[in-house]
């Protein structure tokens, strides 16, 4: 009887699971192609076994990281007792060939049950500490499914209560295959030893079923919630791209209009539009919060929740899956996603910080698609907030944001005390460098200030720079950023023209927005550079003693990490070793920082858009930065510089931070130690 009672559970679950797992498979590849899924082999191998077998991105929370940690390193241990609970069902003396009388087996069997119980108490603990309905918006929970965590909760700890009842009276009728290394079955079987032999014999039998029927039932469950994510993160995270940092855009569509048709879509305006890794990326997500908790929108009452409109996206998605997949399927929706599914100002609303990719244990990749989705509402629909008209005007007509025109790129030059080379064709072999001066940089009067810093910084270190001035032209990452391909890629192709034909082979540049853009998007269109930091430029010098700080600059300084320095490119260490080279510096973190760092709210285009709703993103970052009572703030990118500057003027004004309290460039912090 035991037998037919397990095979039926088996074999109805079987069936329940099976058909889901297809229709899922069905509608996650109903997405279009998404090539270089594949490539980088030992990246995706590495990633696997860092991410998923050792939880690395989860460990970044310690507490829950360590509780969701033991739990799954805990469910592959117990993978050997599912074989064993099948196996009792033909024959209750069953053990595993060759390991299945082994102490060591049972030992780590009962030990990871017991962590497992532990770890669903630590999760207990946080989800009521941290309910929706106790914390509102400041709960990463908020929005998520909570009813399907608690289901979940309940599940695994029948599956191990089950498990441990079953054993223990197995171990009181004898044919227990472990001895006392399994020391949680016996301690559960000292108790309902004195229940008598009958009654262990129906305890047995009972429990074991229900155990299989635990199991069975969750797997089904699994594949209906959101913790699908069991079967789909390994495989997310696998095809997930696999570069040093977030660096590029994944995608750069072909703008070449000689090669596009009245049928061409650019971007994700309806739900058919996404891609099969992109699908997967919403089946994925688990609804932890990581990301929203990270979120500077979010975090200063914008719309925007990452987590929230991936979920709403998942929804829609498997809400349309009958137009998309099955007997009469049309392959379309005709649905709009914005404004329909995602609103506006949802979309409008996100820098491209990074911080949600950063966050995700499971590697969603959100900027990707909400850039997408900019894309389509840009070059589709011609809808985009009109405060950035003027903006994309500019770039196009005169090749910078503010559209003072290329005869003023030479301006920041005027107050040097020696000649900057300009390159006005090929770049002369005793030129080390091309010095990208950037938008911001050469036009902008606080950023050129840096500029000057760092000019003077690189002459006195014995650096050969030239700069490009009137030919330089904006890199065309804010229009990109803003979803208008066509003019990045004009902008773009235009530079690497410039740059090719001055056979210009390293660059360094002072704005991350630039170096982001000629390092790793410049090459899917030509362009292909070493381009470096000012920072690192800066660490290498001292570092070789061709620069030498010496005069003491006696101020606590805390360091904003720029997102598209740090969290796009990995570069968190070289403008803290210049800092740190500075005599008399003191250097304190803000308690958001390095990967965690929060966005200063200029990228993503936002820069060039009005901010109406929740608090600026600027002024929460300079409260963060006031907390530390630091003398300065210091960054390493311009447009950081301009935020952060109108924060503290603005706190100033109110009487809020000291009128001594300055923002500066680490380039502008190591001058003064050179030149004082």
């Amino acid at each position: 009887m035991r037998l037919l009672i397990g095979v039926v559970i088996f074999v109805v679950a079987a069936v329940f699971a099976g058909r889901r797992l297809l229709f899922l498979y069905g509608l996650i590849s109903s997405g279009k192609p998404a090539p270089g899924r594949t490539d980088n082999v030992g990246g995706r191998v590495w990633a696997e076994l860092s991410e998923v077998i050792g939880q690395r991105k989860l460990l970044k929370k310690t507490v829950p990281g360590i509780a969701h940690a033991l739990t799954f390193w805990g469910f592959i241990i117990l993978l050997a007792t599912i074989i064993e609970a099948f196996g009792a069902l033909f024959s209750p003396t069953f053990a595993i060939p060759l390991i299945g009388h082994d102490s060591w087996l049972g030992f780590l069997e009962d030990f990871f049950s017991v962590l497992i119980l532990l770890s669903l108490g630590v999760f207990t603990i946080l989800r009521i500490r941290n309910a929706p309905s106790r914390r509102q918006r400041n709960s990463r929970f908020y929005g998520s499914h909570t009813g399907a965590a608690w289901i979940v909760l309940l599940g695994i700890t029948l599956v191990v209560v089950t498990l441990l009842m079953y054993r223990a009276a197995q171990a009181n009728l004898g044919h227990f295959p472990y001895g006392n290394a399994a020391f949680a079955s016996h301690a559960v079987a000292s108790w309902i030893r004195g229940l008598g032999t009958t009654s262990n014999k129906v305890i047995e039998v009972a429990f074991l079923e229900l155990n299989i029927a635990v199991i069975m039932g969750f797997l089904v469950f699994v594949t209906y919630s959101k913790h699908l994510h069991i079967f789909t993160a390994p495989l997310n995270i696998i095809f997930s791209r696999r570069p040093k940092a977030l660096g590029a855009l994944w995608t750069t569509p072909n703008m070449d209009p000689e090669q596009l048709s009245e049928d061409d879509v650019f971007g994700v305006g309806q739900i058919e539009h996404l891609t099969w890794k992109q699908n997967l990326d919403l089946a994925t997500c688990t609804e932890c919060g990581r990301c929203q908790e990270q979120c500077p929108a979010w975090n200063t009452g914008k719309p925007l929740s990452p987590k929230l409109l991936v979920m709403s996206l998942r929804d829609h998605l498997f809400k349309s899956a009958p137009s998309l997949i099955g007997p009469g399927a049309t392959k379309t929706t005709e649905v709009p996603l914005v404004p329909t599914v995602i609103d506006g100002d949802v979309l409008w609303s996100c820098t491209t910080c990074g911080a949600c990719v950063e966050a995700c244990p499971v590697d969603i990749e959100h900027i990707d698609v909400i850039v997408d989705m900019r894309r389509y509402k840009v070059l589709m629909d011609s809808e985009f907030p009109t405060e950035a008209n003027l903006m994309l005007r500019n770039v196009e007509n005169q090749g910078d944001p503010w559209g003072l025109g290329q005869s003023k790129r030479l301006d920041w030059t005027k107050s040097l005390d020696f000649e900057v080379p300009v390159i006005t064709s090929e770049i002369p072999e005793d030129i080390e460098y091309l010095f990208w001066v950037g938008c911001a940089g050469a036009l902008d009067e606080r950023a050129s200030k840096t500029t000057q810093s760092i000019a003077r910084l690189l002459h006195s270190g014995g650096v050969k720079f030239g700069i490009l001035g009137p030919r330089e032209s904006c890199t065309g990452d804010p229009a990109r950023r803003l979803g208008n391909e066509y003019l990045y890629q004009m902008q773009a192709m235009g530079n690497i023209e410039t740059l090719n034909s001055a056979k210009v082979k390293k660059i360094i540049a002072s704005c991350p927005h630039c170096v982001n853009s000629i390092a790793n998007e410049y090459p899917s269109l030509g362009g292909n550079y070493e381009v470096i930091h000012h920072s690192q430029v800066l660490e290498k010098l001292i570092s070789e003693k061709k620069l030498s700080p010496a005069s003491p600059v006696n101020a606590t300084v805390t360091y904003h990490d720029p997102c598209y320095l740090g969290r796009h490119n990995s570069v968190y260490e070289e403008p803290r070793s210049v800092l740190n080279s500075v005599p008399g510096v003191k250097t304190v973190e803000m308690h958001k920082h390095r990967s965690k760092g929060f966005c200063c709210g200029a990228g993503g285009s936002r820069m060039w858009l009005e901010e109406n709703i929740g608090k600026r993103v600027n002024m929460e970052r300079t409260d963060q930065a006031l907390l530390t009572g630091a003398d300065m703030v210091s960054t390493a990118c311009p447009y950081c510089l301009i935020m952060l500057d109108d924060g503290v003027k603005t706190r100033q004004a109110e009487g809020t931070a000291s009128d001594d309290m300055k923002v500066l460039d680490v380039a502008q912090i190591l001058e003064r130690s050179l030149s004082e």
